[in-house]
């Protein structure tokens, strides 16, 4: 949920931080907090599901005093995907490269996976490429009057998948939600990478679908099913748990389905250069969140500029509608790029906090001592990456950091830490290449033989790390690591989200009280107010 204002984010949320249910797709407590804010001319309207009926009915129970401009971009998905990724990439032009699970429908038959749009201002967006997926035997005959309707795009309607159903098939085998993709990322770096393996994709791009069939899996207690793509020579050996006894033969397909996944989007990164000529490209869409394939990306075209959207899933989708909408009545042209991700839900006082009072130095000296601190200050992070507002820190020199803060978050044994890092040191730890800069985790980087001496706790077992570069425009978190490093020698923090496995961010201070009650967190760090609670 997006208010936009002249151009401008003035309330932005997502459902699940104020439902405290995890993935709540229904934005009703959203737009009530931005109806408090200000008035509301118009809607745009950006679910992918064409469900006209309930649009038409939530928008006239929320303004019934008042007529309501709705302009329906359902059938636009990753339209809304490309328009936030070119918006805030700062390019004056640019090829955009949109990898998704289940985008707009086309027709009764087909799903948008992947496109490829030629975006510049005020509104254009060209599509050049679409790919979708089948679900019913008219998808030729939908293609054909899709391709009526756009006679310069190529299109591709041949398969039952996507590349991101075919990452999801890794998922399903682990009986992981399927937008839990990140697991699998994590995963994937024990893999066996000399095993050979068949390959998952023809054509490029195109998932063979000989290998993929669908299995009904109950998750998260849930009571229903979902119908997930699976693996089907594997499908019978998926499993509830992943454990440091039985998860060679899953980590070992992980890493195929990661690198034969991102070898597809290279192919469609190539094909974005070739029919646009743009050496400007925008990678957003959930596959968009991969930080190991972004890195990979920038290995195979280094003489390309890449932006990483930072709220590349469906999250950023209700900004990049209404920022595609706003351009397109107003003709604006003016260039905005990100600057940050903390604009998320509202201030909350922080009056009934009472705690001891600390200093930056105070809490550089926990994390050194071994400390698990979690900071709660201002607005959280829009996106899916904690970024130091709503972020759990420890010390990275740690060798056993990864195990401490995962039973703190109760997460799996597999899984990594990101590293938020001095942007002048960061070259010290991790082959930058010729990037100077890295504020969102969009990328994981190679870690150089120094970190991996000196900070073991945020280094996976790829010798990989994603990572947040901090300069002095980030405030305090700059002054903390500064503190830091004047501590042991290193301006590094291990960075990860607060919250618990399978909850949400934390998004109110009673929140993250209750998160500290639930868990073995040591400390919450309430910057602002300058006070520590225990």
């Amino acid at each position: 949920m997006c208010l936009l204002s002249d151009g401008k984010i003035k309330y932005f949320s997502k459902e699940e931080r104020l439902s405290r249910k995890k993935r709540d797709v229904n934005p009703n407590l959203s737009l009530k907090e931005a109806l408090k804010i200000d008035s509301i001319d118009s809607v745009v309207w950006c679910t992918p599901t064409q469900d006209t009926n309930h649009m038409s009915n939530y928008i006239n129970n929320s303004f019934s005093n008042k007529q309501i401009i709705i302009h329906d971009l359902s059938d636009y998905h990753h339209l809304t995907h490309a328009s936030l990724a070119f918006y805030n990439s700062g390019f004056k032009d640019a090829a955009v490269v949109v990898v998704d699970r289940n985008g707009s429908v086309m027709g009764n038959s087909c799903r948008e996976s992947e496109s490829i749009f030629m975006a510049s201002y005020p509104a254009s967006f060209e599509q050049v490429y679409k790919s979708f997926w089948i679900y019913d035997n008219t998808a030729h005959q939908e293609s054909i009057n899709f391709k009526k309707m756009n006679p310069s795009c190529e299109v591709d309607v041949r398969s039952m998948y996507g590349i991101v159903k075919v990452y999801e098939s890794a998922t399903s085998l682990i009986r992981q939600h399927a937008l839990e993709n990140g697991k699998v990322m994590g995963l994937s770096a024990y893999g066996n990478k000399k095993i050979k393996f068949d390959s998952l994709f023809f054509k490029g791009n195109i998932p063979n679908d000989y290998y993929f069939g669908h299995e009904e899996i109950s998750l998260y207690g849930e009571n229903t099913s979902n119908r997930m793509a699976t693996n089907q020579e594997l499908q019978p050996f998926s499993i509830n748990s992943v454990t440091e006894e039985n998860f060679q033969i899953y980590a070992d397909y992980a890493w195929q389905v990661q690198k034969q996944t991102q070898d597809a989007v290279c192919f469609l990164i190539q094909k974005a250069i070739d029919k646009t000529g743009s050496k400007n490209i925008c990678i957003t869409g959930g596959y968009g969140l991969n930080v190991v394939a972004n890195h990979y990306y920038m290995t195979q075209f280094p003489d390309i500029n890449f932006f990483f959207e930072p709220l590349a899933d469906d999250s950023g989708n209700s900004i990049g509608g209404a920022m595609f909408m706003h351009r397109t009545l107003t003709g604006d042209t003016s260039i905005n790029p990100i600057s940050t991700t903390f604009f998320s839900g509202k201030l909350h006082s922080l009056e009934n906090i009472d705690g001891d009072i600390v200093k930056n130095k105070d809490i550089a000296n926990l994390l050194a001592d071994g400390k698990s601190v979690a900071v709660y200050r201002g607005l959280a992070e829009a996106g899916p990456r904690a970024l130091g507002n709503r972020s759990i820190l420890f010390d990275p020199r740690n060798k056993n950091a990864k195990d401490i803060v995962n039973k703190i978050k109760k997460r799996e044994w597999y899984r990594p830490f990101a590293a938020m890092v001095l942007e002048e040191d960061a070259n010290i730890y991790f082959d930058m290449e010729k990037i100077k800069s890295s504020p969102y985790m969009t990328i994981s980087f190679p870690s150089k033989e120094y970190a991996m001496n000196t900070i073991p706790g945020v280094i996976h077992v790829d010798n990989t790390c994603r990572i947040q570069t901090v300069n002095q425009k980030d405030e305090y978190l700059y002054d903390l690591l500064k503190e830091f490093k004047n501590i042991t020698g290193h301006g590094v923090l291990l960075n990860t989200s607060f919250n618990l496995a399978g909850e949400p961010l934390v998004e109110t201070p009673e929140d993250a009280i209750r998160t500290l009650n639930n868990s073995c967190l040591d400390y919450i760090w309430f910057e602002e107010k300058g006070m520590l609670v225990y």
